[in-house]
C-alpha cells in the first residue's frame, strides 16, 4: 500500500549522537560511517524516530543521569523513554538497523577491538533486551551509509558506498 508524501514535512539530519522521534510529517536523514543508524515505526500511529550512535557503552559515571545518545545503551534507553511518552511498546514498532562499517578496511591491526562489530553486536543485543523484533538490517562491510527514513510511510532509503581494498 502506498502512503502519500505529506504536503509539507520536516526534514531532520542527525550528527553522531543524536536521536528524534516525532510523527509522520517528518524524514529524518544521517550518514553512516563505523556508526549505527536504528529506526523505529508504529504503523498504526505513523510515528517513530532514529537514533545515531558512535560507541557501544558509556562507562563514564560522572553524568549525573544525563543520557549522551553517542552511546548504544544511552540511545535505547532514551528511546524508551520516548515509547513511555507515547503509551506505545517495543512491539507495536518495526525495527531496522544500519551501519557499522570498517572505515580502514586496509589497515592491519592486532587489536580484538573492533568498533564497528562492537556497535552491531550491542545495537542486536539491546534491541532484544529491550522486546523490538529487527525487520530489516544492512550492518557491517565497508565504507560508509545515506539512510532516509520516511515517518509517514515507514519507509527506509539506504544508499552503501563501500570503500575499495588496495
Amino acid at each position: 500500500m502506498s502512503v502519500p508524501k505529506p504536503d509539507f514535512f520536516i526534514d531532520i539530519f542527525l550528527n553522531p549522537g543524536e536521536l528524534y522521534f516525532s510523527d509522520r510529517e517528518t524524514r529524518i536523514r544521517t550518514i553512516l560511517g563505523s556508526c549505527v543508524a536504528i529506526t523505529l515505526w508504529n504503523p498504526r500511529y505513523q510515528i517513530g524516530g532514529m537514533c545515531h550512535y558512535m560507541l557501544p557503552g558509556n562507562r563514564r559515571k560522572d553524568r549525573g543521569g544525563e543520557l549522551d545518545g553517542r552511546y548504544a545503551d544511552d540511545a535505547m534507553m532514551m528511546f524508551m523513554k520516548e515509547l513511555a511518552k507515547t503509551g506505545t511498546r517495543p512491539m507495536d514498532y518495526e525495527v531496522k538497523i544500519f551501519g557499522g562499517g570498517d572505515q580502514f578496511p586496509n589497515q592491519k591491526t592486532n587489536s580484538v577491538i573492533s568498533v564497528p562489530d562492537n556497535n552491531i553486536a550491542i545495537g542486536r543485543e539491546l534491541l532484544n533486551y529491550y522486546g523490538f523484533t529487527i525487520k530489516a538490517e544492512h550492518l557491517g562491510g565497508t565504507g560508509h551509509r545515506n539512510v532516509i527514513f520516511d515517518l509517514w510511510s515507514g519507509h527506509v532509503w539506504m544508499k552503501h558506498v563501500e570503500k575499495e581494498l588496495e
